[in-house]
């Protein structure tokens, strides 16, 4: 790789806040989600976490729209902007819905702001992150770098959010839920701000050219991508109505057969293109690979939104003396611990590489995979053959979220990197919105799996494995975890060879 000064564009420091406000916004409103649902809205544990798995997926989904816009109408800049304005009037929404909670209106004022902030997330995610990558020239060694950089600016939105949100919510109280709603609208109008304010000055690649305006009717015109044929079109519509329906045929509701589907149809779609060498194509299959590979990772991360929400309040003492440590404080204990281990991580990456000892990208992510496992295998056996009505101790739900931090640094920020690194110019945004396909099937599997957390009155079962209790619970993901890490492991060699 070429090597560059040490230093990094301001550029991304701006994209680092615009994300950091963002990333709060999300994760504040996401603290506060399924409590606002059983505690105001009154659903019960299975509702509230079919509903959080459905918005969390949709939020993934929707940045094939965004990325695709992006790349051929809009440029990034636009989109980001545009998705920070609809996401800012979506909290605002969830603010005016716990306000009048008591009230019909209530139900019909919390989905309408989840459509936007779904529509918004679509604008705004995949686009932000492919500017990281612009900021630099392909073979600038710094890039990795950049993205655990820009990666520590989505934890410190993260880390923040639950601790406000949870401090101004009065307890998590019902009255309090709107405070909440309003610091994260607070927050998403505080990073649109930043972006707008300075994306001129610094959003610019080495050569001083301004990076992610509205693409040229030149470059347009000059794009090498396969225009597709009526019949071609058709099919890929055909192919998406029938594994919509093979997914509802298995069992699975309209959203979750709708994000499953899409998360096939489109990456086949792009891999057809004619116009893709027998290179680029090798490079788009690796990211398909990873992509595959990171569903497992997520949908047992994502259960800190629902069932370890779950189990944070019902099952796990909380108490410090006399202070009793609000449910959503947890949330904030991943995001902590990466901001903590960051800069450890790049030394040691970079101690690695010297010595020539560095483990291959898809190698790490494997590792991360199996400390994910590890982290639900602890926390199996720790909690024993507890019933859904005894509280065990915080220590077994710290070490476990140690365990997923640990995890999530061999792999989310390795793979961005990857994407961006292997993607043709022209598909730049609508394969980092593919890498977040992942996320949307993963985020529906997550919810889809916390409603089958135990209670002293319903036993579950998942592929034929009986859930009585919460060990058996949380085995579920301790299993997924070594499954998916010992076959990327196998194929990890042949994986590295294609890029």
């Amino acid at each position: 790789m070429k090597k560059v000064g040490i230093a990094h564009p301001k550029g991304l420091y701006v994209l680092f806040l615009t994300e950091m406000w963002e990333r709060f916004s999300y994760y504040g409103m996401r603290a506060m989600f399924v409590l606002y649902l059983m505690k105001c809205l009154l659903m019960s544990e299975a509702q509230a976490a079919q509903l959080y798995g459905s918005y969390t997926g949709l939020v993934y989904l929707t940045p094939l729209l965004g990325g695709f816009l992006a790349d051929r109408y809009w440029g990034n800049r636009r989109s980001v902007l545009l998705g920070s304005l609809v996401m800012a009037f979506g909290q605002l929404l969830m603010f005016y819905s716990a306000c009048v909670y008591t009230s019909a209106q209530a139900s019909w004022l919390m989905y309408i702001g989840l459509g936007l902030l779904i529509l918004g997330n679509g604008f705004f995610k995949p686009n932000i992150s492919s500017l990281v990558g612009d900021l630099y020239e392909k073979s600038d060694s710094r890039r990795d770098t950049a993205y655990s950089i820009f990666y520590m600016g989505v934890n410190m939105g993260a880390m923040i959010a639950p601790l406000w949100c949870g401090w101004v919510s009065n307890g998590e109280s019902p009255e309090g839920f709107k405070w909440s709603f309003l610091s994260a609208a607070i927050g998403m109008i505080i990073g649109g701000l930043i972006f707008y304010l300075f994306k001129n000055k610094y959003l610019v690649n080495p050569k001083g050219e301004p990076v992610g305006v509205k693409p040229a009717p030149a470059a347009r015109k000059s794009d090498k991508s396969e225009k597709r044929s009526p019949a071609f079109i058709v099919g890929m519509v055909m192919l998406c109505l029938l594994l919509f329906a093979a997914f509802r045929l298995g069992g699975n509701d309209y959203i979750g057969a709708a994000i499953y589907s899409v998360s096939i149809a489109v990456p086949l779609m792009i891999i057809l293109d004619r116009s893709l060498s027998p290179i680029e194509r090798k490079r788009i299959v690796v990211i398909y690979a990873i992509t595959f590979f990171v569903i497992f990772f997520w949908a047992a991360y994502e259960q800190s939104g629902a069932s370890l929400t779950f189990f944070a309040e019902k099952q796990t003492d909380r108490t410090l003396g006399d202070y009793t440590v609000p449910v959503s404080y947890f949330q904030s204990v991943n995001p902590i611990l990466i901001v903590l281990l960051v800069p450890l991580f790049n030394v040691m990456w970079g101690f690695l590489r010297r010595h020539g000892i560095e483990p291959a990208a898809t190698m790490k992510q494997a590792m991360g995979l199996a400390l994910l496992g590890v982290g639900y295998l602890v926390i199996s056996f720790g909690v024993g053959q507890a019933t859904a009505a005894e509280k065990v101790s915080m220590m077994w739900l710290l070490t476990l979220y140690f365990m997923l931090t640990m995890g999530e640094l061999f792999l989310e920020p390795i793979g961005l990197s990857i994407v961006n690194r292997l993607s043709p110019a022209r598909f730049s945004s609508l394969l980092m919105s593919v890498w977040f396909l992942s996320s949307a099937a993963a985020n529906k599997l997550a919810g889809v799996l916390s409603s089958l957390y135990p209670t002293d009155d319903k036993v579950t079962s998942f592929l034929g494995y009986e859930i009585a209790d919460l060990s058996d619970f949380f085995m579920i993901f301790a299993l997924m975890g070594f499954a998916s890490a010992a076959l990327l492991a196998v194929i990890s060699r042949k994986l590295e060879k294609m890029m």
